[in-house]
């Protein structure tokens, strides 16, 4: 199966990375619909409120971005990092041409992200103008995780409300390989319950992505071997 995955990848990787003539345009948004799945997203937006003008989403379309702007939405976080493909394309030429600030901030569905990363996150949070709206892909995972992220360090919500950010809701799938976003904040959880500590302090002092990638990974692997 492994020629398969290659030749689908060498086969997604062939077009959708140039919109500068007409031709190079519908082949990018053919990549956009099909490769990226943007044709699930026409109807399906995985909108939702996070906190007072803060939302969520999934990847939005040029359409959706002017829809957000209409609505008075001001900043748009990109959870997806920068890219040389079809959504990121069209996303940037979108918000310059609607005059919607975007920032780019690469986070993974299925790994933690580093406590620099994190705090990379909390300064786009105190200092990006709202409204702002957050996505990734699905909207179900990086933008779950970044939206817990804010109500505990923004908003100062408890942990249980926190882990709300991620569930079937929004389509976020706890016993996949993403689950491990869930370990984090149940980890934290924990440790709070045990003995108070303010979430950013234990970020600063306690969080440790590759000691909780391995606990999990291995707890999950154990509960597979049953």
């Amino acid at each position: 199966m492994k020629w398969l995955e290659i030749r689908e990848r060498t086969w997604r990787e062939s077009f959708g990375n140039d919109i500068s003539t007409p031709a190079a345009r519908r082949q990018a948004e053919r990549h956009f619909r099909w490769v990226d799945h943007g044709l699930l997203r026409v109807w399906w937006t995985n909108f939702h409120a996070v906190a007072p003008g803060v939302y969520r989403s999934n990847q939005p379309s040029a359409r959706r971005l002017a829809e957000y702007r209409d609505r008075g939405i001001r900043s748009v976080l990109n959870l997806r990092g920068t890219s040389l493909y079809s959504y990121y394309l069209f996303e940037r030429e979108a918000c310059e041409a609607l005059g919607l600030g975007l920032t780019d901030l690469n986070m993974s569905p299925t790994e933690l992200p580093q406590l620099e990363t994190i705090l990379m996150l909390e300064g786009h949070f105190r200092n990006l103008p709202r409204p702002m709206v957050m996505h990734c892909k699905s909207g179900a995972d990086r933008a779950g995780f970044a939206s817990a992220l804010y109500l505990l360090l923004i908003e100062d919500a408890p942990i249980e409300v926190a882990q709300r950010q991620l569930s079937a809701k929004f389509l976020h799938i706890k016993s996949s390989k993403k689950g491990i976003l869930d370990y984090c904040l149940e980890k934290y959880r924990q440790t709070n319950k045990a003995s108070p500590i303010p979430f950013r302090d234990w970020l600063i002092n306690m969080y440790d992505p590759e000691a909780l990638g391995r606990e999990f990974h291995a707890r999950r692997n154990t509960g597979k071997g049953r």
